[in-house]
C-alpha cells in the first residue's frame, strides 16, 4: 500500500514528478487517481479537499512537484505561478460559493504541512466546525499558515516590487 505522503529526502529538488507523492498521482492523471478535477491546465490542478474545514474547501497544486512553500524562490516564474494558483482558487470560490462573505487562501508551512507538495488552501467561510479555523491561522515565528498575499510579496521580485 502507498503511503499518503511524498517521499523525497531532505534534499528534494523539484522536479515534474516526485518519486510517489499523491498530489503528483492527481496532477499527472494517474490511472489508479479517482479525484475529481475542477480545473486543470499546463501549469496548476485544482480539486476539493478530502476533509473540507469550511463551507467550501479546495486545494490549487502545481503539475510540478515543488515540496514546499519553503522551495518557493524569489523569482518571476514562482511569483507567476502563486499568483495563478490564487487566481484559480479565487474563480473556483466566486463560481462555487458567490454568496460567501469571506474568503481565505493560504499555505501550510512545514511542520504543519501534511502533504510535502505545494498545495494552497482554498477557503469560502464559515469553517465547519468553527475550531478548524485554528488550523489556518499564522502562528507568528512559528510558523503555522500563511496567508496567500503575504506570501506573494515575500517571493516578489525586486525589479517587479519597484515597479
Amino acid at each position: 500500500m502507498k503511503n499518503p505522503f511524498c517521499f523525497r529526502g531532505p534534499a528534494a529538488k523539484r522536479t515534474p514528478m516526485a518519486d510517489w507523492c499523491v498530489f503528483c498521482d492527481i496532477a499527472g492523471r494517474a490511472p489508479g487517481s479517482t479525484t475529481a478535477l475542477l480545473y486543470s491546465d499546463d501549469k496548476v490542478v485544482a480539486f476539493q479537499d478530502i476533509n473540507p474545514s469550511a463551507f467550501r474547501h479546495y486545494l490549487v497544486i502545481p503539475v510540478e512537484h515543488i515540496p514546499t512553500v519553503n522551495d518557493l524562490r524569489i523569482t518571476s516564474e514562482d511569483h507567476q505561478l502563486v499568483s495563478h494558483m490564487v487566481k484559480v482558487g479565487k474563480d473556483l470560490l466566486d463560481r462555487d460559493a458567490p454568496g460567501s462573505e469571506e474568503h481565505r487562501f493560504g499555505f501550510h508551512q512545514p511542520p504543519f504541512n501534511s502533504i510535502d507538495h505545494l498545495h494552497l488552501h482554498c477557503l469560502a467561510l464559515p469553517f465547519i466546525p468553527s475550531w478548524k479555523q485554528v488550523k489556518y491561522t499564522p502562528l507568528g515565528l512559528l510558523g503555522g499558515f500563511v496567508d496567500a498575499e503575504k506570501l506573494l510579496e515575500k517571493i516578489k521580485p525586486q525589479a517587479e516590487a519597484n515597479s
